[in-house]
């Protein structure tokens, strides 16, 4: 039987690299998505025609009770989770803080931070009821250390804040066998730059980057595989930083 990932937000960009690259390796992937349904269903397609195994389903994870429905649906469908990937992030637009939008501020941090907890919640409880040593990676950024003044503040404390929540839980947890770790990419070759309001971002930040350029998806999926797997069996409560030399 495969063991069951869950990856929140995993149409697109990293979350959908993470979800190609579990199944290739035998998870069988929930792929959770909010609104773009057309990309995941796609996703759960490709993997199926490579002999994986994958669902789709949508829920936002800002909202509790949704979470509750999508781990409800995964385990019916596909078995107990063993594993979870908190990936399914906003940055909100670009620019500086003092012209941010509150509601915007407030979403960003209701999926960033209050995402990332509802479904490291549900996944405790999942992996307690099934006596499963599960394993929690949630992405960050190197925003939370650069602090992005200019562009997105608010973002940059959320993700601080998802990454004094892995510190804290992956320690809370630790003598029960369960790990908790954080994947903090750099600018990433991913939608998030045009949903910002720049699409052209990668073409600016890549000469501030001492490698001169963005990551791929597959990149920063490879480190989170890595977590998630045996290999890193001794490894809970780190951030792995994986910003080309920032």
């Amino acid at each position: 039987m495969r063991p069951v990932l869950i990856v929140t937000g995993a149409g697109r960009g990293i979350g959908a690299a993470v979800a190609r690259k579990a199944a290739a390796r035998g998870y069988a992937v929930a792929v959770n998505y909010q609104r773009d349904a057309q990309s995941a269903e796609a996703l759960v397609r490709e993997i199926a025609a490579a002999g994986g195994e994958a669902l789709a389903i949508q829920a936002d994870i800002g909202q509790a009770e949704e979470v509750e429905r999508l781990f409800a649906r995964a385990t019916g469908e596909l078995g107990a989770p063993a594993a979870l990937v908190n990936n399914a992030g906003i940055t909100g637009r670009i620019g500086p803080f003092m012209d941010a939008d509150p509601a915007s501020i407030e979403t960003v941090f209701r999926t960033n931070v209050h995402g990332t907890m509802h479904c490291s919640r549900a996944a405790v409880r999942s992996f307690r009821a099934s006596g499963t040593r599960g394993v929690i990676v949630n992405l960050s950024s190197v925003a939370a250390s650069t602090g992005s003044p200019g562009e997105y503040v608010h973002y940059a404390a959320s993700k601080a804040a998802v990454e004094a929540f892995t510190l804290g839980l992956a320690r809370e947890l630790a003598p029960e066998g369960i790990r908790v770790c954080a994947v903090a990419p750099g600018s990433t070759l991913t939608d998030i730059h045009a949903a910002a309001g720049e699409p052209g971002r990668p073409a600016r930040v890549a000469p501030k980057i001492p490698m001169q350029r963005l990551a791929t998806p597959e990149e920063i999926a490879e480190p989170v595989l890595w977590l998630l797997s045996p290999a890193a069996s001794y490894v809970t409560g780190t951030t792995l930083r994986c910003g080309g030399g920032l």
